[in-house]
């Protein structure tokens, strides 16, 4: 997988993939199979992982804690985010303005209504 080869090819696209797991996650978006069943409501997943992040909407986990404020969340990519408020970094740049933004959503917003892109 460090090689950067592909040997597993998607017979449906042109996809290739290093694992042969991924393939068959894959394969899914051509199938439309959603194995992954949430016991809480109707919805299906073709991902484990996605029915995992899903079922906390029902159970209201929110494994991943800010060191800095205590406020919790359901995905660790939103603590990430949150971390941004207290640490001042800023990703994301307006090219008209040279506004920062921690976080796409912002900018694109600002792009509408601010900078009218």
């Amino acid at each position: 997988t460090h090689t950067g080869e592909k040997p597993h090819q998607c017979n449906q696209c042109d996809k290739a993939f290093s694992r042969k797991s991924t393939l068959i996650l894959h394969l899914r978006t051509h199938t439309g199979e959603k194995p992954h069943q949430c016991n809480h409501c109707d919805t299906a997943f073709a991902v484990k992982h996605h029915l995992i992040m899903h079922q906390r909407t029902h159970t209201g986990e929110k494994p991943h804690q800010c060191n800095m404020c205590n406020k919790a969340f359901t995905q660790k990519n939103s603590l990430k985010m949150h971390q941004r408020t207290h640490t001042g970094e800023s990703l994301f740049q307006c090219k008209k303005c040279d506004k920062a933004f921690s976080d796409k959503g912002n900018l694109m917003k600002h792009l509408r209504t601010q900078c009218n892109q």
